[in-house]
């Protein structure tokens, strides 16, 4: 074979990288997956690797081959675009997110034209195969060189053996997601996992591409935290602890460890002139599941306002996933296993099914559960709500005794602890139906004080002002918590409290619409079908009425109105309510 003239020698640090998951990716959506790699390679990767005296020698459709002259500029190249494509695709789907895989090997290689051939090279190539994705992979050679000039920590993985190459390779991952001051000793071991749920908010990655609106992302992670740490069921991790992360490519599943915390928030904020989008996502880290992801957009005008709406509507939908996450996690562990903590847990989840056999579950798990810990606050006042619920669906028996023994443990609750937002609702809640107005409102909003993310409480406030007669606050109340909680997991309780305050101010076109849904939601509770048909009497839907009335008499008593009217006696909405039902032909 003839020896081509431009062949020649030389030593380099040759970097391999190369998509992880490609094939499935293309499989999957071929188009969006060519076009997200190339936007990659264009915008990011060329860039970074002539930045770092770099050259690359050939672009394939999965990745790329580049040399450097020098291997400390190959490694800082290759952590750059590691960390910046963690910041690129924070937003995306895990499913559809691309992440690159990195390997560096310092070799002597054979220049052909352009091109490059060699052992150097084939050993990049399978210590890129090694990488995780998002990692990187180095040759012990190159630890050697750099690991005195550069900021990074390097893990020791052994010796490898891989295809085609004769020796083992001993192979050092590069630790770049560490806090400032490089990898914590080995000698010192992670913190052990609290025994209650455990998060930890990462700063917020900047989006923007301006370094100024750096206070805005802090800013948004800073109050997430704070507002987080007033659920005392729930051990946040402070924020000094957490914003030694910023600036860097993490891996979550380190991050947790490092922390001792069992769940991760994290999330970007990006801004273009005066619109605003939040990304956050919260993940599991002991398994990497994504929990909840969700994307605000908005104006930007006055921040502090921004930063306080965003917040509670963070935290008022990462609340109920913890708590659901938390009960799935404590199903299942054996029964003998599950502690008080882990009891009440699934009597929520239950709860929020708003069924009878659900609720005398529940009922069940939060009594052993107070029998386990007599002390246990939120146990009794979730009991309080499991019977106080009972009793307005006609579960109970003997209603006025249910609402007692309601009220009982709601005081059961404060006694043990006058902080619990959950004991100072259904205190309120307790109250209202007793006709105590102003004592009823005083307990709700303390519950919103403590927790102003608490979106069912937000719901319990607008009920107590209906019932009191403030119509327009009680329409607000309602319609932030429907803003808070837009999936309603208490199958339709938000809606039908929403509906039925709008048809207290006799705005009946409006509610319709939300009392229906709340009907189709939970096709079991009278309650839900009486507000919809008495607002079905007052805009003279009278045929539709009638169905939902014989429905109605099928899944609880027959409804009367004398009844009604005496349960309703101190509501300011009770002649309203009744003038529908009388228009819609229900009897005394």
């Amino acid at each position: 074979m003839a020896v081509t003239k431009d062949l020649h020698r030389r030593l380099a640090a040759i970097l391999s990288a190369d998509v992880a998951g490609y094939s499935r990716l293309m499989s999957e959506d071929e188009a969006a997956t060519l076009a997200a790699v190339q936007a990659h390679q264009k915008e990011l990767i060329e860039p970074k690797v002539a930045q770092h005296h770099g050259r690359i020698v050939k672009l394939m459709g999965d990745g790329l081959l580049a040399e450097f002259p020098s291997a400390v500029e190959a490694v800082r190249c290759a952590v750059e675009i590691q960390r910046t494509m963690h910041e690129r695709t924070l937003g995306t789907s895990p499913q559809r997110r691309i992440a690159f895989r990195i390997g560096i090997n310092i070799g002597d290689i054979i220049g052909v034209g352009d091109d490059i051939y060699g052992d150097g090279v084939n050993v990049a190539a399978r210590l890129e195969g090694l990488a995780k994705p998002g990692g990187i992979c180095v040759a012990h050679n190159v630890v050697d060189h750099v690991k005195a000039k550069v900021e990074f920590a390097f893990e020791d993985k052994g010796e490898k053996q891989v295809k085609n190459i004769a020796k083992p390779i001993r192979v050092f991952e590069v630790v770049f997601d560490e806090p400032p001051g490089g990898r914590v000793s080995r000698d010192i071991e992670n913190p052990p996992l609290p025994d209650a749920p455990s998060i930890a908010v990462l700063p917020f990655a900047n989006m923007s591409g301006d370094p100024e609106q750096d206070f805005l992302a802090d800013g948004i992670a800073e109050e997430i935290i704070t507002a987080l740490a007033r659920l005392r069921w729930l051990f946040v991790i402070a924020r000094h602890s957490t914003f030694v992360y910023k600036g860097r490519a993490v891996d979550v599943r380190q991050v947790a460890r490092e922390l001792g915390v069992r769940y991760v928030l994290e999330g970007s904020v990006k801004t273009a002139g005066s619109r605003l989008r939040i990304i956050g996502q919260l993940i599991d880290a002991e398994t990497g599941k994504h929990i909840w992801a969700e994307k605000y957009d908005g104006e930007l005008r006055d921040i502090f306002a921004v930063q306080d709406d965003i917040t509670e509507r963070v935290v008022a939908a990462v609340e109920p996933h913890l708590y659901a996450e938390e009960g799935i996690r404590a199903s299942n562990k054996p029964p003998e296993n599950i502690d008080a903590w882990g009891l009440v847990v699934r009597a929520l989840s239950l709860l929020n099914k708003l069924e009878q056999k659900r609720n005398q579950e529940a009922q069940a798990l939060l009594r052993r559960a107070i029998e386990i810990e007599p002390s246990y606050a939120r146990a009794h006042a979730l009991l309080s709500w499991a019977i106080w619920w009972a009793s307005l669906c006609y579960w109970y028996g003997d209603a006025r005794e249910g609402y007692r023994q309601a009220a009982a443990h709601a005081h059961d609750a404060l006694s043990l602890d006058p902080s619990d937002p959950w004991a100072r609702m259904i205190s309120g809640l307790c109250l209202s139906t007793a006709g105590h107005h102003d004592r009823a409102l005083g307990e709700l909003r303390t519950a919103l004080n403590l927790n102003p993310s608490f979106a069912l409480g937000h719901t319990a406030y607008g009920w107590a002002l209906l019932r009191a007669g403030s119509f327009d606050e009680a329409i607000a109340e309602t319609g932030k918590a429907m803003r808070m909680s837009p999936l309603d997991s208490f199958s339709g309780f938000y809606t039908v409290i929403h509906g039925l305050t709008l048809l207290g101010a006799r705005r009946f076109a409006e509610a319709l619409p939300y009392l229906r849904a709340s009907v189709a939601a939970f096709a079991e509770y009278p309650g839900h079908y009486n507000t919809l048909i008495s607002c079905c009497g007052h805009l003279g839907l009278i045929e539709e009425a009638k169905e939902f009335i014989a429905i109605r008499n099928r899944v609880g008593p027959k409804l009367r109105i004398g009844a009604l009217q005496m349960n309703m006696s101190t509501f300011a909405h009770r002649d309203v309510f009744i003038e529908g039902l009388r228009k819609a032909g229900i009897s005394e």
